[in-house]
C-alpha cells in the first residue's frame, strides 16, 4: 500500500509540474514537439494519456494520422505532417510520425527501398530545419520485449474494452519481430542527431515507464525553477540512444 501511495503522490506532483511548465511555455511562446515511436503495444497511448490529462485542451494537440490518402502519397513525404507542427505556445505530441517510413512501411513493403533511403537521409535535415525554426523536438522510442508484446497483444484480442486498439498489423508484429528490430536499429542510428536525439524508454513495466517519461519530459523541456524537485529518470528505464544501447532483441 505504501509503495502505491508513493507512486501516486509522485505522479500527481509530476502532473502539477507539467501544468506549471505549460503555463510558462504558453507565456514564453515556446513551440514544443514530442514524438512517440515504438513497437506495437509498447504503451504509447497510455503514456500520452497521462501526459495530457490536465493540460490545456486548446494549447495541446495529440496527432495520430491515418494511412495517407492517394493524393498524399504523391506529395513530398513530410508535407502532411507540416500543418500539425506547433505554433507559439503549443505542445504537439505525435503518436507515431514520419518515422512510419523507417519502420512499418519498410517492414510491410508500403514504400520502396529508394523512398526509405531518401527518408533516412532527409529526416535529420528536416528536423534541423524545425529546431532552427525554434521548435523543441523530443523523440522517444518506447521499447518492449517480445514476450511482453505477445502478452499485451493477446490481451487486446480478448478484452472487449480494447477492441478499438486492435489493428490488422498486430497479427504480424510477432512474426516479423526480427525485421522490425533491423528496421529500428538502422532508423535510430541514422536519424539520431545532436539537434534531435533519440531517447529510449523500456516499457515492460508500464507504471515505471509512465513515471519516468514524465520525469524525462520535464527535465528536457521545463526551466530549472520547475524541475528543481523532479527526480532524474531511472537510467535503467530511460537512457539516451547509442549504437550499443541495450535494446530488446
Amino acid at each position: 500500500m505504501g509503495k502505491k501511495d508513493d507512486y501516486d503522490r509522485e505522479f500527481e506532483a509530476l502532473q502539477v509540474a507539467l501544468v506549471r511548465f505549460q503555463q510558462q511555455a504558453m507565456e514564453a511562446g515556446e513551440k514544443d514537439l514530442v514524438i512517440f515511436e515504438g513497437r506495437d503495444a509498447a504503451g504509447k497511448d497510455g503514456a500520452i494519456k497521462r501526459i495530457v490529462e490536465h493540460l490545456s485542451i486548446r494549447q495541446t494537440r495529440v496527432v495520430a494520422l491515418p494511412k495517407p490518402t492517394e493524393r498524399e502519397r504523391t506529395q513530398w513525404y513530410f508535407q502532411r505532417y507540416v500543418p500539425h507542427l506547433p505554433a507559439a505556445g503549443e505542445l504537439v505530441i505525435l503518436n507515431r510520425s514520419w518515422y512510419n517510413r523507417g519502420g512499418v512501411e519498410r517492414v510491410m513493403g508500403f514504400s520502396t527501398p529508394a523512398e526509405q533511403e531518401t527518408f533516412l537521409t532527409d529526416a535529420p535535415t528536416f528536423e534541423r530545419m524545425l529546431t532552427d525554426g525554434g521548435v523543441q523536438v523530443v523523440k522517444l522510442w518506447l521499447d518492449i520485449s517480445r514476450e511482453e508484446q505477445a502478452r499485451r497483444l493477446e490481451k487486446r484480442r480478448s478484452d472487449p474494452l480494447k477492441a478499438l486498439k486492435v489493428s490488422p498489423l498486430d497479427a504480424v508484429a510477432q512474426d516479423k519481430w526480427d525485421a522490425y528490430s533491423a528496421a529500428r536499429d538502422e532508423m535510430l542510428a541514422r536519424t539520431h542527431s545532436e539537434h534531435a536525439p533519440w531517447t529510449i524508454v523500456r516499457t515492460d513495466d508500464k507504471k515505471a515507464a509512465r513515471l519516468n517519461i514524465l520525469r524525462f519530459l520535464l527535465r528536457a523541456l521545463a526551466p530549472e525553477a520547475i524541475v528543481r524537485d523532479v527526480a532524474a529518470p531511472d537510467p535503467g528505464v530511460v537512457f539516451p540512444f547509442s549504437k550499443g544501447a541495450p535494446l530488446f532483441r
